[in-house]
């Protein structure tokens, strides 16, 4: 949520920074017109108040002088059932203006405007017509999603064996390099999530539609660990000498990919149910532009380890994330396609989430509360990594060779 003064004093910046994302500014207009009402409905509440100061007799009042003050008593108790309304309504329309991206963010139209900034890696060479992930899944008996689609539907896979083993081993090597090399605290926390914690992270109310919603209940099937784990501090005040805060946790995640029909209805790539290591910073303010390059660092040395090529993308302004002031995407080789896929998102969403979820901080002096700066990345999606080693690490003969630093984790060698 963007600060309302920021949004009063710089409506011809939000302006331009809305056009740039390809947003309507009609809700900027809306909260303009709400806030404008709402403060002079303030203003009209104090004038009553002092003028009934002024009423107000130092002894006894007469019989006319209480009817006046029981008529601007009443006048007050309405302009304040205004001003709530008016308060509420401004504050539903600053709620769905989406985050402003920073000055150094690519402007564009659409995902064509992202920026190259970096590839990493040789690309493999074949001497032999590659299969997809799916094809090589399905041949070596550790991908089923028949069985999948009688247990539940389509966009779900039952792993089998090796598969399953080293899907579990991804997880666990790359909770380790996190934990050891990097830093962070892990932690372990429900799937299962409520609305305040969804809205605190920008994905309700606009992104409701996208979301598992248990019936009758006010709980949802988590789309991310980054709704957890930025929510752990919730309403929370940290001494600035505590931050910056790092933590992990690797979970199931769950999204409906409304708006996705036709699009990676084969393999693993876009279901509605997978497996993700996150990574949260919660940092000071001044530290977060620095943060995201080592988050970015963090979720590329995955990738690096793995020996899988990539490339690093800098969003531009019209696709960036709701919440997102900033983002780098890490996009991971897909042999059977020729083309890199989204494999981890890392973003700086400044202080947009945290003053949605209250998390803040306290000067050294401990005089003035301020808010946090937030922080996220996929640190990676679980199986959209296995599906590229997969297909990276193919064989002639349809098998699979197990990089190097899982073996330690599996009993085999290859697939």
């Amino acid at each position: 949520m963007i600060d309302a003064k920021i949004i009063r004093d710089n409506s011809t910046d939000l302006r331009q920074a809305l056009v740039h994302r390809g947003s309507d500014s009609t809700l900027l207009d809306e909260f303009l017109v709400a806030d404008k009402k709402w403060r002079e409905a303030l203003q009209m509440i104090d004038a009553l108040k002092m003028k009934r100061n002024q009423l107000t007799p130092k002894g006894k009042p007469t019989p006319d002088q209480l009817l006046s003050l029981k008529e601007l008593a009443d006048s007050i108790k309405k302009e304040q059932e205004a001003v709530s309304a008016l308060e509420e309504t401004a504050s539903i329309l600053a709620r769905q203006l989406p985050n402003i991206p920073l000055s150094d963010v690519p402007v564009g139209s659409s995902e064509d405007d992202n920026v190259v900034i970096d590839t990493i890696g040789d690309v493999p060479s074949f001497s032999f017509q590659t299969q997809s992930h799916d094809e090589l899944g399905i041949s070596r008996g550790i991908l089923n999603f028949d069985q999948a689609s009688t247990l539940t539907g389509s966009r779900f896979v039952v792993g089998h064996d090796k598969g399953a083993q080293l899907e579990r081993a991804l997880i666990n090597f790359m909770l380790d390099v996190h934990t050891t090399n990097h830093g962070y605290k892990e932690v372990q926390v429900p799937v299962v999530v409520n609305s305040q914690s969804l809205f605190g992270t920008g994905q309700l109310p606009k992104f409701g539609s996208d979301l598992f919603k248990l019936e009758d209940t006010d709980y949802w099937l988590s789309p991310t660990a980054e709704v957890q784990l930025t929510n752990l501090f919730h309403d929370h005040i940290f001494q600035a000498d505590q931050l910056p805060i790092c933590v992990t946790a690797a979970t199931a995640c769950f999204r409906k990919e409304a708006g996705s029909y036709g699009k990676d209805v084969r393999g693993i790539i876009r279901q509605h149910q997978f497996n993700k290591v996150e990574l949260v910073h919660i940092v000071h303010p001044e530290e977060s532009h620095q943060e995201l390059l080592k988050l970015r660092q963090h979720a590329e040395s995955i990738l690096k380890l793995l020996k899988l090529p990539y490339r690093v993308v800098e969003l531009c302004t019209a696709d960036l994330g709701f919440s997102s002031a900033k983002t780098f995407d890490l996009e991971v080789w897909f042999p059977s396609q020729n083309v890199y896929r989204e494999i981890s998102s890392c973003s700086n969403f400044l202080d947009f989430q945290s003053r949605r979820s209250m998390i803040r901080y306290k000067q050294e002096n401990g005089a003035k509360v301020n808010y946090v700066h937030t922080l996220n990345g996929s640190g990676l999606a679980v199986g959209r990594t296995l599906a590229a080693i997969l297909e990276n690490y193919q064989q002639e003969d349809g098998s699979i060779i197990v990089p190097d630093v899982l073996k330690n984790y599996v009993r085999f060698d290859s697939l």
